[in-house]
């Protein structure tokens, strides 16, 4: 796994590229100087984490063979106070799952994600208190 990052102005927006060629950008709050045209490292972390669940989510509800007509992930998180670095203490991750789904198996696919599965919760829940909870609209 390769990431390349390359700056995109004088102050802090940059571009991260993988291997493929997909990018995401990333900037700094205007509080430090940013400009606000990316998102921050740390809610990139964030998505990362909402990403790599959601993958496994979807994975384990189809080999259910449980039809997933969508799913939206929010995720509300805080973050040491004055402290440097700033790392991450609680995190919520809520999943809205639609389709017609058996909400054991919604449940049981889930709770394998983070759990057992999803790397980049694997990787927070070693600073962070994760938990999370969801719904599902038929």
């Amino acid at each position: 796994m390769e990431i390349k990052l390359k700056r995109l102005d004088d102050a802090y927006q940059m571009v991260a590229l993988n291997e493929s060629g997909n990018s995401i950008i990333m900037d700094g709050s205007p509080a430090i100087g940013g400009g606000n045209k990316g998102m921050r490292p740390m809610q990139t972390l964030l998505a990362a984490l909402g990403g790599c669940s959601a993958i496994d989510v979807i994975s384990i509800l189809n080999k259910q063979r449980q039809i997933l007509d969508d799913i939206h992930i929010e995720i509300k998180a805080a973050r040491e106070p004055e402290a440097v670095p700033s790392l991450f203490t609680e995190i919520h991750v809520h999943y809205k799952l639609f389709g017609e789904l058996k909400p054991e198996k919604a449940e049981r696919a889930i709770q394998l994600s983070m759990e057992k599965y999803c790397s980049v919760a694997k990787t927070l829940e070693k600073t962070a208190k994760i938990t999370w909870s969801y719904e599902i609209v038929t």
